[in-house]
Formats: C-alpha cells, structure tokens, sequence
C-alpha cells in the first residue's frame, strides 16, 4: 500500500509541473480520453524514450497536440501507436474500455465456465482443432459438471472445432463440448488417428467466479524424506495469508524439500511474489530480492524488494531451502518469472518443463483522473490503461530474457496432451519427474520423457479467449 501512495503522490506532483500543465485548463475538445491516454503514457511508460510521439517536446502548442489526438479513430488506436514494438518487445501493455472488470480479474475474480484448456491440430487436419482439459478450477460449473483434466473435445455445440471457428464457438457464454476419444485403429502408425465422438456431452455456462490461487497443496514421502507440493495458479493480492498457512503446514511436517508448480501461473502481485520467496527461504531476509526499475521520469520510484521475515506483523513461516523444484510451462509469466529470477542469485533452482513466457516487465492500473489514481476518475468513462512501467531485475541486474527461462538441463518437458496425469498425483509427468530427481532415480526419469507425444501443435489456449492478459507483474 505505501509503493501505491509514493507512487500516486508522485505522478501527481509530476503532472502538476510538466510541460503541459497549461493544457489542463483547456480541456482538449477532440477526445478527453485520448488526452488522458497520452499524458499517463508520456508519463510512465516504460519504453517512453524509443517513441518520438512521447517526446516532452513533441507539441509546440496546443492547437498541434489537438490535432494529433483528432487524428486517430479511438483510444485504443492512440495506445497502439504509442506502443514500442508490439510483436517483439511489449507484448504486454494493455489498454481497456470497462476498468471494472479488469480490477475484479486482478482480483482473481473473472467470468468463466472454470475449463481451461489448449486447442492443437487435430490427427491428420490441416484445419480442425482439438480442445485438452488441462485444468479445471476447483469449485467451477465445469469441476461440478464433472470435467476432468485430459478430456478431449473435437466438437462444440456438435460443430467441428477449426481453425476458423474456434473463436465463435468457446467465447460463448454457454456452450456444450461434445467429449471424444483418441482412436489410434490399434496400431502404431499414426496416419489413420483421429477422434471419436464418445457420446458424453456437457454443457458450460460462464459465471462470475473467484479462483483460489492455491489449486493444491500436499505432501509426499520421497525416499525417506518429506516433499511439499504446491500448485499456486496466480500471485493474487493478499493469497500470500493462505500460502503462509500452507508453508506452517509443511513446517510441521518437517518438509526437506519443495515441489512449487507454477505452470500456469500468469502472475501477479510484486509483493506476494515477494513473500512467497521468503517463505521458501527465510536465511536471506533484508537482502534484495528483486529491483523495480522506472523509465528516465521515474528514477525516484526506483525500489528493492527484500525478502522479509513477516507479513504485516505476522511471522513467515519459511522452509529456509536451499534448493527448489520448480514446474513451467510458456503460460508461466511476469511474476512466476520473476520469483525463479529472484531466487536464482541465492539458491539451487531445478526448472522442469519448458520455456517461460518471457516477461520481466511490471504494470500498473492507470486512470482518467488528476493522478492517473482510482480516486477522482472521469466518470463519463471507465478507461483505464495497463501499461509496462518499469523492468524487473534480480540482486545480479539480470532480468528475465524475453525468449523467456528454459528449463534446467535434463529436465525439459512438455506436456502430453494424451498423458496429462493427475494434477498433484506423484505419477503425473512434471512432477514425477521432480519426484524422481529428489529420489535420485535415473530410470524413473527416463520413463517420464519417453512417453510419445501424439498430439502436437498447439495454436491456442484459454487464455486467448480472455478479454484482457491474466497476471502480470502487478505493482502494488
């Protein structure tokens, strides 16, 4: 809450004596909104100085700035072109017509049926898909429904999925998959697979829905010694409460080692991202854990993260690890990212799966108001925008590349739509093959990657369909 306040006070006093303090007295009539999209820009962003348009000087009067703004169709077309680099370097800011929504996702809170899934090239199509449960939120139309991770779907509504149509058909907001099976005709070659109608059909209906972040929690007996897993699916603002509660458990378990699956974890919050690195260790308090760095507007709000050994008062229950298991996918991003980065310079850090998502940069909420705050927005409106503010770094200044963190040498993995296992099973592939490598077992290893993978190319997934990214690297 105080980063928030230092940052608010900040812009606030910035505004005040910027170069166009003469235009809010003139209140630019070709489109208030554009005007607030491009001074937070020229304010905050990131990448202010590789776009000429954010220049301070860019304006000689008010009359040109006028026209400037007069001469794009919308908001959003302003923030595109204000963007640096969109396919290679920010493919993160965001810019959104209905604020509210977007604070309830932050919030963990978002509309969905509780599916989420990956869409890949159906056997022998160029042009169908098929759609692989891959996690299914506890508590969710689709976890009572009876939805089950690895369920496969050719069908919605009885309408083969294409390529063409998969938008029309899973943005819904009711829908009903027509369930399938892998039909490999009993031999090895794969030329003749396809999938079956097995004639189970169920239908989904999106609601408002509050995901706890914390999907599981357990503990395994591995060779004699305690093992904590943890499937942590979003660093929610406040979730760090209960994930201290889950590191007490695992602290009376006398728990030797840590299983942290952040495979689909977009990220979130600096400071639960934060806490939750103490948790883990607890023998580095006060040392920088990550570094926040502004663009050349900002250099005063430039902060250090350190680990710490409470919350609010209250004592972190922390392992003091010096080795760590960690399970990714590329929809590990910003924040799952930056904990691996920030732990990398003080312990053993064993990544399994694959690539990251490649994103080390921090966003912030930004409003039509004197301060770019919530308090005081233009309420003719509810823009907002998200954009990239400041780069994330750890003790070493090494920031997360953007082709993302590959995974430890040994332990690359991709899941297998067909032998997706059991989410915090001991046998389900990635966490087997961290099992594995805690018990020292070699052959167990080998089992695990050589499981043939029938289904491949993956086009999209759930988080696709969303109006706006999940996660971040949240500034709070």
């Amino acid at each position: 809450m105080k980063r928030i306040k230092a940052l608010v006070i900040l812009l606030a006093a910035l505004v005040l004596t910027s170069c166009f303090e003469d235009r809010d007295d003139n209140i630019v009539e070709s489109s208030s909104i554009n005007d607030f999209v491009w001074k937070a820009m020229n304010l905050v962003y990131l990448y202010k100085s590789e776009i000429p348009n954010l220049a301070d000087d860019r304006f000689g009067s008010n009359a040109e700035y006028s026209e400037y703004l007069n001469g794009f169709s919308s908001p959003e077309a302003l923030f595109e072109s204000l963007i640096y680099q969109r396919e290679t370097v920010d493919r993160f800011s965001i810019i959104v017509d209905d604020y509210i929504t977007l604070e309830q996702r932050l919030q963990g809170i978002f509309k969905t049926n509780g599916m989420e899934f990956a869409l890949y090239a159906a056997p022998n199509s160029d042009t169908e898909l098929v759609g692989v449960v891959r996690l299914v939120l506890n508590g969710s139309e689709a976890d009572i429904k009876g939805v089950k991770r690895g369920d496969l779907f050719a069908q919605v509504d009885g309408t083969t999925i294409t390529r063409t149509n998969a938008g029309s058909l899973l943005n819904q907001d009711v829908y009903t998959i027509n369930l399938g099976t892998y039909n490999d005709k009993g031999t090895t070659e794969t030329s003749d697979d396809s999938i079956e109608p097995n004639g189970t059909n169920i239908v989904l209906e999106k609601f408002q829905f509050t995901e706890n972040p914390i999907h599981i929690s357990k503990t395994f007996q591995v060779g004699g010694e305690n093992v904590g897993y943890v499937m942590y699916n979003g660093f929610t603002a406040g979730s760090e409460n209960s994930l201290n509660n889950v590191f007490a458990n695992f602290k009376s378990s006398n728990v030797q080692h840590l299983v942290l699956d952040l495979r689909y974890n977009p990220g979130g919050s600096v400071t639960t991202t934060t806490f939750l690195a103490s948790m883990i260790t607890g023998q580095f308090t006060g040392q920088v854990f990550e570094k926040l760095v502004y663009n050349e507007n900002l250099q005063e709000l430039n902060f250090d993260y350190l680990f710490t050994s409470n919350i609010n008062g209250s004592a972190i229950n922390s392992l003091n690890l010096s080795k760590i298991y960690v399970l990714t996918t590329d929809r590990s991003a910003s924040a799952s990212e930056g904990l691996i980065n920030g732990l990398k310079p003080y312990i053993e850090v064993v990544q399994v799966g694959i690539n990251t998502t490649g994103k080390t940069q921090a966003s912030r909420v930004f409003y039509d108001s004197a301060d770019f705050g919530r308090q005081g927005a233009n309420p003719a409106h509810t823009y907002a925008i998200q954009p990239l503010i400041a780069n994330g770094i750890n003790k070493n200044l090494e920031a997360v590349p953007g082709t993302g963190l590959p995974p430890s040498i040994g332990f690359e993995y991709e899941e297998r739509p067909l032998n997706l296992g059991v989410l915090g099973d001991e046998n389900e592939p990635m966490l087997a093959l961290a099992l594995a490598d805690i018990e020292n077992s070699t052959t167990k290893r080998n089992i695990v990657k050589e499981q043939p993978q029938l289904i491949t190319n993956k086009t999209m997934d759930s988080f696709d369909f969303l109006p706006f990214e999940k996660g971040g690297m949240i500034v709070d």
